[in-house]
């Protein structure tokens, strides 16, 4: 199939595009809401090189959410996934695949608010995008806090929702919790999900109410 490439107003329905990247063109998904949209939602995919896709169970999930909540959505692929060009940026690079990401948004809806959220790897990549950019909200979705380099993240001062999965077999539950304890500020809530795993398969429904239901809008 043969994408469009650059599209200079905001697509008025459920569209699938490339937008220019710093390795190349990325690969685009957006949505909107059925109603005006308050802002925009920009969700960021696991590891690319575990299978990690825009069209993640739990990034859709995180769209959907989005979208109940009157956000219009964006999911992309990082560079080197699906149809966008490059090869894996080692995070740095993800960031600025973001970062493009971004600049789209504010070009094409005129500095938009925005919530910004990821899953596993993504998570760090939406945070690093958060100290980067004005952000409404951040969602943390099983966070790799023992791969990425969070202690190192510059201060995150919007509201910040992280979410993890207490039966997490790929990201230690407990080292979530341990950095949370170390690194909480009042901006910050830890919400544990019971005899959940990392794909939170099964709980995809609560996932969602969880993002819904603690959703920030603006004052």
């Amino acid at each position: 199939m043969t994408l469009i490439k650059n599209p200079q107003t905001f697509p008025d329905k459920e569209a699938h595009f490339l937008i220019d990247g710093p390795a190349g063109q990325l690969e685009v998904l957006t949505t909107l809401p059925e109603t005006q949209p308050m802002g925009v939602g920009v969700i960021c995919h696991p590891h690319p090189l575990h299978q990690g896709t825009m069209n993640n169970k739990v990034v859709h999930t995180l769209s959907k959410a989005f979208a109940k909540k009157d956000l219009a959505t964006v999911r992309f692929n990082y560079r080197g996934v699906g149809q966008s060009e490059g090869t894996f940026g080692n995070s740095i690079g993800e960031v600025a695949d973001l970062m493009a990401v971004l600049q789209w948004v504010d070009k094409v809806l005129d500095k938009p608010t925005l919530w910004l959220a990821g899953f596993s790897f993504g998570a760090y990549i939406a945070a690093m995008g958060a100290t980067q950019h004005a952000c409404q909200q951040l969602y943390s979705i099983a966070p790799a806090v023992n791969h990425q380099p969070y202690d190192e993240l510059p201060a995150i001062t919007c509201p910040w929702v992280i979410i993890q999965g207490e039966q997490d077999e790929v990201i230690s539950p407990q080292v979530v919790y341990d950095w949370y304890a170390h690194h909480a500020q009042p901006n910050m809530q830890l919400f544990k999900m019971p005899e959940t795993s990392h794909f939170f398969h099964g709980h995809l429904i609560t996932l969602r109410e969880t993002v819904e239901n603690h959703l920030v809008t603006p004052a």
